[in-house]
């Protein structure tokens, strides 16, 4: 007997052994469809006849695995040969561990293209739901993982046109290395031509210790009811993207420990997981859960920033389309508060709106409003809660909803060596840290976690010195100068011929002027000396002066005014910057814009600045299509920021990051973590990278 005999028939003992039912009868198509009927007929007590079968049959087998998820997940109508309907399900969505588990082995699903065998295949109510391909010890998993992905590309297989269309899950192992990943369409083990790879998990433990060997594998995810928990809870499908995701396990256990903490009403707590792995996700899930929880009146995804708002907001509608609508002012957060619909149960705002809510102060009353709302069970979840947690806003929630509990997201949580906020006591002072506004941890995944898991990519910093600026002081002209030559130089080597594309942080609205200047006029000069050069696209964006937008009489702009000052909440020094010289700044970045709209073609102005911000975001983001479907000129090489974009942007085709700033602890973390989400090989190959300015030196990936 084979090793991978042997070490399927012990797979199948241990599957049996946790109460799996062994079927060696069933062999091919047809022995699996009599199956599936009978399992079908026990489900939704129902006989159906021949001709009833083969056309529910003919109903539900679809090539687009997308689609079947959705369909399993759903309860179904079919029209029964005297015309009474049939409301039906494929599963037992409510309770996933009172289905019928089953374990089959080495079937063949022939065609006339396909004559395909598969190691084992786990069965629910009798639809093939995982695939488990197994190798000997020594044989890579990534053998196993391209077979499957060969098997589901080659013409005429069994998943697109039986009842294969409904495989949730792949497994592979040579025992002593086991992954998973989710079945989508259009598979490729290799890069596709957007460089999309193929995800793939491994199990770990609550510790985030790996879990590989396949035997603590079974025992611990193929469980009946951990595998009914993990496809009908833990698998989203992301609407957009017509696509199945499977989370992560420490994404899992943050949302277990949420759930448990409000199930037993044990207070607050916060997750640490690290930037770029994944918290939107998380926090979706969690709210998701919440929302068919009849105890919660309300659950809200708290952010504190505008532009975050609009970025969670788009996230959650992606996994869900319209799981939550746009909060447009304070009074449409008010009124969601207080209604009764289902579909207001989970709102996403921002801490300066629900601020303005409850301050009692305010002319429209909203805290009234609010009143019967006081004693009811809130959730708060707060994302990035290393920033705005701590100030007037957050007590002021706190206080309001006394019953209300508090859960906080973030990468970099605040300890006390990196605490700045502080509040008195007496005559002592008392710095505030994440554990102090949150009480305790409830799970961490850090980021030595995530690049050991190769969720997020390492740093890579090296270090040039401006040659004939030693004696210059930093931000003289000269030191400045030779900065963006410097940039301009190293560009293309650090982002793959711009494949990429780069921030350059700056310490002050003045600074980020005089860079964008120097790009301008630096390359000018390049470009009548060389007709060949390409020049870099440059944008520059940080927030204007408030105080001069808004214009007596015009409540437009008294609203884009005060869009700008929620938006400057985070925005430290920009918000200091423009107390000084406003009327500079202003002119400044109006011709900032105007040079945009002009590269651009757009139609942007000072007046309507969110909407610039946005562009500019989305363009970084744009840079994944080919120069071919995408032209250069559509770009942005070369973003200048002061604190714009520097926490919660994410963009996979940022990879360079240039500083020229102090940053320290949290704040250092955070805008390096801009660089390093995974994309694929060729980010990797690159050394995507935080790179800083110091006395004359910048660092270069």
């Amino acid at each position: 007997m084979s090793k991978e005999k042997q070490l399927e028939e012990s797979l199948i003992k241990q599957l049996t052994e946790l109460k799996y039912i062994y079927r060696p009868d069933i062999v091919d198509r047809k022995t699996l469809e009599q199956n599936f009927k009978a399992k079908f007929e026990v489900l939704n007590r129902v006989r159906l006849s021949e001709n009833e079968f083969l056309r529910l049959r003919e109903e539900i087998i679809n090539p687009d695995v997308f689609a079947a998820s959705k369909l399993l997940r759903e309860r179904n109508y079919f029209q029964r040969e005297d015309g009474t309907p049939l409301h039906y399900t494929l599963v037992n969505n409510k309770d996933w561990c009172k289905n019928d588990f089953e374990v089959i082995s080495q079937l063949r699903i022939n065609t006339e293209n396909s004559h395909q065998r598969y190691d084992i295949i786990l069965l629910i109510n009798g639809l093939p739901i995982v695939q488990i391909e197994l190798k000997n010890i020594g044989i890579t998993a990534r053998k196993a993982m391209e077979q499957i992905v060969d098997y589901k590309n080659e013409p005429g297989n069994g998943y697109g046109n039986s009842l294969l269309c409904y495989m949730q899950l792949f497994i592979v192992s040579n025992s002593g290395r086991t992954l998973y990943f989710a079945n989508n369409k259009n598979q490729h083990f290799a890069f596709n031509a957007d460089e999309q790879f193929l995800p793939v998990y491994e199990l770990a433990d609550i510790d985030n210790k790996k879990i590989n060997n396949l035997h603590e594998f079974t025992q611990k995810f193929l469980t009946k009811c951990t595998l009914g928990e993990m496809i009908s809870k833990y698998m989203v499908l992301v609407e957009s993207e017509q696509r199945l995701l499977v989370m992560r396990p420490y994404q899992i256990y943050a949302v277990k420990a949420i759930v448990d903490c409000i199930r037993q009403n044990r207070g607050n707590g916060y997750v640490w997981h690290t930037t770029g792995s994944g918290k939107t996700l998380t926090s979706f899930k969690a709210s998701t859960l919440l929302k068919d929880n009849p105890e919660i009146e309300k659950c809200l995804f708290v952010v504190d920033r505008k532009d975050l708002d609009r970025q969670t907001r788009e996230e959650f509608n992606k996994f869900q389309e319209g799981s939550v609508e746009e909060n447009t002012n304070t009074e449409t957060l008010v009124r969601r508060l207080l209604s009764t619909d289902y579909a207001d149960k989970v709102i996403v705002t921002t801490i300066q709106k629900l601020g303005l809510a409850l301050d009692g102060t305010y002319s429209k009353n909203y805290k009234e409003r609010l009143e019967p709302l006081r004693n009811k069970r809130m959730v708060f979840i707060f994302d990035e809660c290393h920033r705005s947690q701590f100030g007037d806003n957050h007590k002021a929630i706190r206080e309001f909803f006394p019953n209300a509990q508090l859960f906080g997201f973030t990468g970099t949580p605040i300890f006390d060596v990196n605490a700045t906020y502080s509040i008195r006591e007496g005559d002592q002072a008392f710095n505030k840290t994440t554990e102090d506004i949150f009480q305790k941890r409830l799970h961490a995944y850090t980021i030595t976690h995530a690049i050991d898991d190769k969720n997020v990519l390492r740093f890579h910093i090296d270090y040039f010195k401006g040659q004939g600026t030693q004696n210059a002081k930093p931000g003289e002209p000269i030191t400045q100068q030779a900065v963006v030559e410097a940039i301009i130089n190293k560009h293309n080597a650090a982002t793959n011929s711009r494949r990429f594309n780069a921030i350059l942080a700056t310490a002050s609205i003045n600074n980020a002027i005089e860079y964008y200047q120097l790009f301008k006029s630096i390359q000018d000069k390049k470009k009548a000396a060389d007709e060949q050069y390409v020049p870099l696209n440059i944008a520059c964006v940080f927030s204007p002066p408030a105080q001069l937008i808004a214009k007596d009489g015009d409540q437009q702009s008294q609203k884009n005014a005060a869009d700008i000052k929620q938006l400057q909440e985070d925005l430290t020094q920009e918000k200091e910057d423009n107390q000084q010289n406003p009327e500079e700044k202003k002119k400044a970045l109006t011709q900032i814009i105007a040079d945009y709209n002009s590269q651009y073609g757009t139609n942007h102005s000072i007046n309507e600045f969110d909407l610039y911000y946005q562009d500019i975001q989305l363009r970084i983001k744009n840079q994944k299509y080919s120069n071919q479907d995408y032209p250069h000129k559509n770009k942005i090489d070369i973003t200048i920021v002061v604190d714009m974009l520097l926490t919660g942007f994410d963009s996979k085709y940022l990879n360079t990051l240039y500083v020229d700033k102090n940053l320290k602890y949290h704040g250092l973390i955070q805008a390096f973590s801009r660089t390093n989400r995974v994309l694929n090989d060729t980010k990797n190959v690159f050394k995507n990278g935080a790179l800083g300015l110091e006395k004359a030196e910048i660092s270069l990936s």
